[in-house]
């Protein structure tokens, strides 16, 4: 008997230009997407950052040089000492200035700072940003229109805030794996103590 001509494989699409070579075709991020996800998760580590180098050395922003925490100023007084709205003014008028809280903020800020502009160990980042930023907006309470003392608040909104956006970023950062792309995201995630701990990613 002739052997039956063979069926010709059929050759997957190339996907179109601008689009990332995936092995799921769920996947629909493009390059540029990925590039813009980067962008965003460098701008936003860059804010956490920044605000650390600054309470730090008091690089006259927000912080004047004698106000800094290497010249013995507290990086949480000012903030927490003159929360005036929501139900947990109080705690936050105990936390203000106290050594663990100074230490923990700064620490917070410039690890998830350090994180997001390299693209390395999103995952941490995301879940202490998110609790670091929900404890801020607590502290904001943009659901009070009026302060304790009666006065206006300054609320523009009742539920978001920047806060709320600065964690949704983190968040989606480390869901997509955007530090892959323009940062080290790769490396890190080559390591074998990485490999073996998925939670470090």
């Amino acid at each position: 008997m002739a052997p039956q001509p063979s069926t010709p494989r059929a050759h997957p699409e190339r996907p179109p230009a601008g689009h990332a070579e995936t092995s799921s075709p769920a996947t629909v991020i493009t390059t540029t997407g990925a590039r813009l996800l980067a962008v965003l998760r460098i701008c936003v580590g860059f804010v956490f950052l920044w605000a650390c180098l600054d309470k730090l050395f008091g690089l006259h922003y927000s912080t004047v040089g004698e106000k800094a925490w290497v010249n013995g100023g507290s990086p949480t007084k000012g903030f927490l000492s003159g929360v005036a709205v929501g139900p947990f003014e109080s705690l936050f008028h105990d936390w203000a200035g106290a050594t663990w809280a100074n230490w923990l903020f700064m620490l917070g800020l410039g690890a998830i700072g350090v994180a997001a502009v390299t693209g390395v160990a999103l995952r941490i980042a995301a879940g202490s940003g998110t609790a670091m930023m929900l404890l801020m907006w607590a502290a904001e309470w943009p659901l009070a229109q009026t302060t304790s003392a009666g006065e206006p608040s300054g609320s523009t909104n009742p539920l978001i805030d920047y806060h709320i956006v600065y964690a949704l970023v983190l968040i989606v950062a480390a869901l997509t794996q955007a530090g892959n792309t323009w940062g080290l995201g790769r490396i890190w995630q080559s390591l074998p103590v990485v490999r073996g701990n998925p939670w470090l990613r």
